[in-house]
């Protein structure tokens, strides 16, 4: 619920002769605090036993709180001019006000019933909370053990908020079902110490006497075997039996109560910019056009004779340009990842101290995961950054599309971008803590771009792989609009990506499936990567000779994610700055 209209007045008026400064320091304490005190990771990271026995609280009354909790929030910051805040202050507002914003157009309440995607969600996030934790004593592992113990009822309690979303309409479609009961089914193991819940203490620090070791570890095994895989076998018979035949026969948003207000509300939230639908959909049929000009011209050099069709046939079906096992796809992605590395001081004067590993999706991901991804690390906890490679279906990864999936996920894109962002000192912390999607994948995309500079395209195939991969975003923003605002099928989705790329069948079958259930966020990439590579044509433009290419990409990202309004604003005044 929101605040009274003559509460948000009485603080406006209390307020209106304060410090804004002030008043601003006092709202970023108060809003980290309440962050900090419902962030269980946090904690766990901090050594809290306590956080390590819990899951998130997410009973309704938790989150409705936590919805009116953000719209209190949202009113103070209304109240404080941001025109009277100077250095750091000017970015953290702005950081704030989207997230707040965000938070009361796009409320947790609604957000509760789209808990999962095509190949991710509240089903598969405890895996990923157990490849993240670290056990350092007994009591740590006992700790875990009784928040095993706790797993059926936190799935119970996500049940929950899908007996809401099926009662409001707010289903995700049928076509992806089946997909995610595959993925829920692949976490019934026969033994339960091939659960990835058992990993925790699967190697357990020599520090505990052998004997306790042992004990924990059988008493973790049963606690999976008689508790944890039962609860996950109920939720599979709930996903087979209850949500799938509730689920919509529509793939858009726009078919749901009210969906396509939402949908817009998506649009502003993942571009970060006040754009409507349309606008974005227009921006990708040019875009489109464009780089497909330059695709054709790639093909030319090539010598290749016969139609973009056949050239791209030929692409996704030459053996030459595929691996014959897992080992030769990751030793080529890690061959390349170094090869990033050697090339990144010749364009940044800035690099992380923290590492990044190359490895790949794990099994029970992979089918219908992407190609690849980022996981962020830790140095807090010990833990590198992980650039994920898909080894499954050897025959849809092609080598050509290689090089630009590694500047993208690892260096100097999303390892890069979000290592910094985590090492950046006289910054609130909840900074360091979001990403703001058009930032982060717009710089992940302009990565793909940045190769160039670098060096990195040693042919026209692996330029041919760029082009499509940048080819695969502008097509987002005509499929993911297409999909959700103009009521597009599924075939006319993936015919964009088809006709127009080399992206292979499987790829393109896995990503269509990603836009149906995760509206909005495909159309972060393209918008990012066109605001930061027209600030730079501006940069070059206008300071010719003097335009610095390291400290222009320093600058962008020294404040860690922005909305894409204020960067544009701060680059701007950057360039104005030099030129001065």
């Amino acid at each position: 619920m929101r605040a009274t209209l003559a509460a948000i007045l009485l603080f406006a008026t209390s307020s209106a002769h304060a410090d804004p400064a002030a008043d601003f320091a006092t709202l970023v304490a108060d809003y980290e605090a309440w962050t900090e005190e419902r962030d269980v990771q946090a904690r766990i990271r901090a050594g809290d036993l306590d956080a390590m026995r819990e899951w998130r609280d997410i009973s309704h009354e938790t989150i409705e709180q936590r919805d009116a909790d953000m719209a209190e929030f949202y009113d103070r910051l209304q109240a404080i001019d941001a025109d009277a805040l100077e250095g750091g202050d000017t970015a953290s507002y702005a950081v704030l006000e989207h997230i707040l914003r965000h938070a009361y157009a796009l409320p947790d309440t609604q957000g509760m019933y789209f808990p999962f995607t095509n190949d991710s969600g509240f089903h598969t996030a405890a895996d990923f909370d157990a490849m993240s934790v670290r056990i350092r004593s007994a009591e740590e592992a006992q700790a875990w053990i009784d928040r095993l113990e706790g797993y059926p009822a936190h799935l119970d309690a996500w049940m929950s908020w899908l007996d809401g979303a099926i009662e409001a309409g707010w289903t995700q479609p049928r076509e992806i079902i089946p997909g995610v009961i595959d993925q829920i089914a692949a976490q019934i193991v026969d033994d339960p110490r091939d659960s990835a819940l058992y990993m925790p203490l699967a190697n357990l620090p020599a520090s505990i006497p052998a004997e306790e070791r042992g004990a924990l570890q059988e008493r973790g095994a049963a606690v999976i075997a008689d508790t944890v895989i039962p609860s996950i076998e109920n939720l599979r018979a709930y996903f087979e039996n209850t949500y799938l035949p509730a689920s919509r026969d529509s793939i858009g948003i726009s078919e749901i109560p009210g969906g396509r207000e939402y949908y817009q509300a998506l649009v502003r939230y993942h571009t970060s910019l006040d754009l409507t639908a349309e606008e974005v959909h227009q921006t990708g049929l040019d875009e489109v056009a464009r780089i497909r000009a330059e695709m054709e011209e790639v093909i030319a050099r090539t010598g290749f004779e016969g139609s973009f069709d056949a050239f791209t046939q030929y692409l996704r079906t030459d053996p030459r340009f595929y691996a014959q096992s897992e080992m030769e796809l990751m030793m080529r992605a890690s061959y390349l990842a170094k090869l990033a590395d050697d090339a990144m001081p010749s364009v940044f004067n800035r690099l992380p101290r923290l590492p990044y590993g190359v490895r790949p999706v794990p099994p029970a991901l992979a089918p219908n995961y992407t190609t690849g991804r980022y996981w962020p690390g830790d140095a807090e906890t010990g833990r590198a950054g992980g650039y994920m490679v898909n080894t499954y279906a050897l025959d849809q990864r092609p080598f050509y599309e290689l090089p630009a999936l590694t500047l993208h996920e690892a260096v100097p894109g999303h390892h890069h971008q979000i290592a910094l962002a985590q090492e950046i000192e006289d910054m609130p912390s909840f900074r360091r803590q979001t990403y703001i999607t058009a930032f982060g994948e717009g710089w992940g995309l302009y990565s793909e771009f940045l190769g160039l500079d670098m060096g990195f395209y040693e042919d026209p195939y692996e330029d041919f792989g760029r082009l499509s991969y940048e080819m695969w975003r502008a097509c987002r923003l005509v499929v993911d609009t297409g999909i959700h605002y103009f009521g597009w099928t599924r075939e006319e989705a993936e015919s964009c990506f088809l006709d127009n790329s080399a992206l292979s069948p499987l790829n393109v079958t896995n990503e269509v499936a990603r836009y149906i259930s995760m509206p909005g966020q495909a159309l972060a990439y393209k918008t990012g990567e066109i605001l930061i590579r027209r600030l730079r044509s501006q940069g070059e433009a206008r300071l010719g000779e003097d335009f610095d290419l390291a400290d222009f990409h320093d600058t962008i990202l020294e404040d860690g994610s922005l909305p894409l309004s204020y960067l544009e604003q701060k680059m701007e005044a950057w360039i104005a700055a030099q030129e001065g």
